[in-house]
Formats: structure tokens, sequence, C-alpha cells
């Protein structure tokens, strides 16, 4: 269990990779603007919860703080909810880093934020979405003037 649960991390590492040290490598916008890259760590969650489904199941319908920590003390369960954090967190590093390049926001700006969404995604994110307010609009493709949001009609 001890591997899968290093497993689930390390299989993410190569997507973290590029988007903090090749950000602008256009590779790099490719792999990344697929959200199948976070199927990796859910396959590790698939191989790890499907034994321990009906366990999970029933603190996810009915959850106690009590229950869930008696749950965790299950290596399976323990490692299946890793794996489903890490998940999330490149899903939303992924978001952040596409939505910051459309932003034109700065790679060196954006590479400290992304490791602190890796460690941390709850106080990354919210700092994000600071810094994305702070940068402004989305400029329109081959312009450096903003873009104005349009109301459908």
């Amino acid at each position: 269990m001890s591997t899968l649960f290093d497993l689930s991390f390390f299989v993410t590492v190569p997507f973290w990779a590029l988007m903090i040290l090749a950000p602008t490598w256009r590779w790099t916008r490719t792999i990344i603007g697929s959200p199948w890259i976070t199927l990796v760590p859910l396959v590790i969650w698939a191989i790890v919860a499907v034994p321990v489904l009906g366990a999970m199941w029933s603190l996810v319908t009915s959850p106690s703080l009590p229950a869930i920590t008696e749950a965790v003390a299950d290596p399976a369960v323990l490692t299946a909810l890793w794996a489903q954090i890490i998940a999330w967190d490149l899903f939303l590093g992924r978001w952040i880093y596409l939505d910051s390049r459309d932003r034109g926001i700065h790679p060196l700006l954006m590479a400290p934020l992304l490791v602190g969404t890796i460690l941390l995604s709850p106080i990354a994110f919210p700092i994000y979405l600071i810094v994305r307010e702070v940068a402004g609009r989305v400029p329109a493709r081959g312009s450096s003037a903003p873009q104005e949001a349009s109301i459908p009609a």
C-alpha cells in the first residue's frame, strides 16, 4: 500500500514540472490542456478504493468525524483519499496554469503559486484568485487591449 501511496504523487510530478519549469514550452500547453492528465492518480485511486468501496461509501453518505478518523487508520482508505487529493490538486493546478497563461501572468509569479498549489491548495488557490483580479481581464488574442466581457443577448 505504501508504494501506491507514494506513486499517486510521483505520477503527477512530470505534469507539475512542465507547468512550473517549462511553462512557455509549446508542448506544455498541449499536454496540460488535456484534463486526462488527472486520470493517472485516479487509476491508483480506483485500484485502492474498489476493495474498500463499501467502507468509503458509508463515509461519504453518512460522514462523521469519528467514522472518518477510524477509516483513515486503514492504509487502503488513506491511500485512496490521498490519491483523490493529489488528483484534485493537479486538476486545480492545471486550471490555474491554463488561466494564468491566457491572462499573460508572468511564469515567475506563477511558479511559486503552483508549488503552493501542490503543497497547500486551500491557501494557494485564493491567492491566485487575487493575483488574477489584479492582473485584470483577459486580453484578446493578438491584442494588448483588455477584452470586454460579452453578455449574450
